[in-house]
C-alpha cells in the first residue's frame, strides 16, 4: 500500500508516461553499462523541468524513499544501479544546449545533453569540449561530470573537473546549489571539485556549465608497434620525461588490438605484441616538429614499425580501434568485466606483467586497453557468466588488480568511478579515519542518507569484512548497499 501511495504521488508531480511503474517498463532501468550487476526499482520518474526535480526530492525525503539519479546509463562501475525500495531519477529528458557563447568560449547545458553533441553544437564556432570518454556518443554530460570522466585526450586536456566552470544542483531536501564561477576563481571552498566525482550521492545536477576550447589547427597521431608490453610501456615514460605531452597516448594488447581490428579494420598490426597511439596537436609547425621528436624515441625504444596518419580520415581510423576497444572485446567473449585503477607510469611494465599472471592463475583472459601516458588502466577480464564460478573468479582477479594499482603508489579509479564494484577496494586504498572523513562529507549534504545509497563510501563493519577476508582469503559477497 505504501508503495501504491507513493507512485499516486508522483504522480501528482509528473504526468503519467513520465512515472515508470510496471515491471517491463522498469526492467530496461535495471543496471548501467556494467551489466554485472542488476535490481528494478520500485519506480522510474522522468522529469523534464527543475521544479520536478525539486518536487520529487521533496516527497522522497518525506517518505523516506532512497533515490538514485541516472543519466545515458553508460556508467562502468554500478554508480546508477538502481534500488529495490528507491525511485530511479532519469534525467534523460534534460538534452537542452542552454547557451553557447563562442566569445566566452562557454556551454551552459542540461545534464542529459550528450557528451559528442556539445562539439557538434560548438564546431561551427571552431571549438569543440574537450573531454571525450570512449562513450562519447552517447554518454550524458550529467553522468560525466558525477564520475569525473576522462577520455583518450585527458592526458593534454585534463579531465571533467578541469573543464566544468558551473554547476546548478539540488540536495535531498530539494535545496538548490550553484556552484562555481565562469570567472577563474571562486571565493570559499570549492565546492565544484567536490560535486565532480561524488557519483551522485551529494545531490541531484540539473545544469552544467563546461569551458569549449579552440579546436586545433592540425591533428597527427602515430602508431608504433612494438614486440613486447614491457618496450611499449618504457616507450611511454621516454616520451613524458622528454617534455612531451601528447595531445593522446593510449596502449592496447595482442588481445584488444585483434579484437579492434577484426571489429573496425583500423589497420592495426596483428603481429604486435603492445601498440602505441601517440597524438599531436596544434599548428603544423608544433605538429611536425612533435611528431619528429615522438618518433625518435618510439624507435630508440624498440618500436618494430611506425604508422603516421597522413589526413584527418586516416588518423580518425587509427583512433577509431581504440574508441570501439570495449564493443570490440564483447565480440570475442559472452561477457567481460571492466576494470579501471591508475598507477604511476614507471610501473606499467611490473602491473602488465602481473595482470598477465592473474590471468594465468585465475584461467581468465585479459584483454588490456588503457591510457598509457597518465597511467590509467582499463583491463577488461573475460568471462563467461553461464560457466559456473566464472563470474566469482572475474570478480577476485578485478579486486586483486585493483589492490595492485594501491600497492604501486596507485589509485582503484581513473575515470570510471567506485560505485558498488570497487568499494571492497576503498578499505585497501584508505585508513578508517579518511573514510570517516569522507562519510562526513556525504551527511553534510545528505543528512538523511537517501540519495545513492550503498554506494562509494565503505561502512566500518565492511571494511573489518573486507581485512577478515584477506586473512582467510575469501570473497565478500555483493554489498548490502548500506545507507548511511
Amino acid at each position: 500500500m505504501k508503495n501504491q501511495e507513493l507512485i499516486r504521488q508522483l504522480l501528482d508531480i509528473l504526468p503519467a508516461e513520465a512515472v515508470l511503474s510496471e515491471q517491463e517498463d522498469l526492467k530496461p532501468f535495471e543496471c548501467d553499462g556494467l551489466s554485472a550487476y542488476r535490481q528494478v526499482p520500485l519506480a522510474v520518474v522522468l522529469p523534464e523541468t527543475e521544479e520536478q526535480v525539486r518536487e520529487i526530492l521533496q516527497l522522497c525525503r518525506r517518505e523516506n524513499v532512497p533515490v538514485v539519479a541516472r543519466g545515458s546509463g553508460t556508467g562502468l562501475s554500478g554508480g546508477a544501479l538502481p534500488l529495490a525500495d528507491g525511485v530511479l531519477l532519469s534525467m534523460a529528458k534534460f538534452k537542452r544546449i542552454l547557451t553557447l557563447d563562442p566569445v566566452a568560449r562557454t556551454a551552459r547545458v542540461q545534464p542529459g545533453v550528450r557528451n559528442l553533441a556539445i562539439s557538434e553544437a560548438a564546431a561551427p564556432h571552431g571549438l569543440y569540449y574537450a573531454p571525450d570518454p570512449s562513450s562519447q556518443i552517447a554518454c550524458s554530460i550529467g553522468g560525466n561530470v558525477a564520475e569525473n570522466a576522462g577520455g583518450v585526450h585527458c592526458l593534454k586536456y585534463g579531465l571533467t573537473v578541469h573543464n566544468v566552470l558551473k554547476l546548478r544542483a539540488y540536495t535531498m531536501e530539494g535545496e538548490l546549489l550553484e556552484l562555481g564561477a565562469e570567472a577563474l576563481d571562486a571565493a570559499g571552498y570549492d565546492l565544484l571539485a567536490l560535486f565532480t566525482g561524488s557519483e551522485g550521492m551529494l545531490g541531484v545536477i540539473t545544469e552544467v556549465t563546461v569551458k569549449l576550447l579552440p579546436k586545433p589547427e592540425l591533428a597527427r597521431v602515430v602508431m608504433a608497434a612494438f614486440d613486447s608490453v614491457a618496450k611499449a610501456g618504457a616507450a611511454v615514460g621516454e616520451i613524458i620525461a622528454a617534455g612531451i605531452i601528447p595531445a593522446g597516448l593510449e596502449m592496447m594488447d595482442k588481445l584488444s588490438i585483434k579484437a579492434a581490428e577484426d571489429f573496425v579494420h583500423a589497420g592495426y598490426p596483428l603481429d604486435a605484441e603492445a601498440i602505441l597511439l601517440c597524438e599531436s596537436d596544434g599548428t603544423p609547425e608544433e605538429v611536425a616538429e612533435e611528431i619528429a621528436s615522438m618518433e625518435a624515441i618510439l624507435t630508440r625504444c624498440g618500436a618494430v614499425s611506425l604508422r603516421t596518419s597522413e589526413n584527418e580520415a586516416d588518423r580518425l581510423r587509427l583512433w577509431a580501434g581504440r574508441k570501439a576497444a570495449f564493443p570490440a572485446v564483447g565480440r570475442i567473449s559472452p561477457d567481460y568485466y571492466c576494470m579501471d585503477g591508475t598507477i604511476p607510469r614507471r610501473e606499467l611494465a611490473h602491473v602488465l606483467n602481473r595482470i598477465e599472471e592473474l590471468s594465468r592463475e585465475y584461467d581468465l583472459r585479459v584483454a588490456n586497453v588503457f591510457h598509457a601516458g597518465d597511467g590509467n588502466l582499463h583491463p577488461l577480464i573475460l568471462y563467461d557468466a553461464s560457466q559456473p564460478g566464472e563470474f566469482h573468479r572475474a570478480e577476485e582477479i578485478g579486486g586483486k588488480i585493483l589492490e595492485l594499482c594501491v600497492e604501486v603508489g596507485g589509485t582503484i579509479t581513473g575515470e570510471h568511478g567506485v560505485g558498488i564494484e570497487k568499494i571492497n577496494q576503498m578499505c585497501a586504498q584508505f585508513k578508517s579515519a579518511e573514510l570517516q572523513r569522507f562519510r562526513e562529507v556525504k551527511l553534510a549534504f545528505d543528512p538523511s542518507g537517501l540519495l545513492n545509497p550503498g554506494k562509494v563510501i565503505p561502512t566500518a563493519h565492511r571494511c573489518a569484512e573486507f581485512g577478515a577476508q584477506h586473512v582467510h582469503h575469501g570473497q565478500l559477497p555483493f554489498p548490502e548497499l548500506p545507507r548511511f
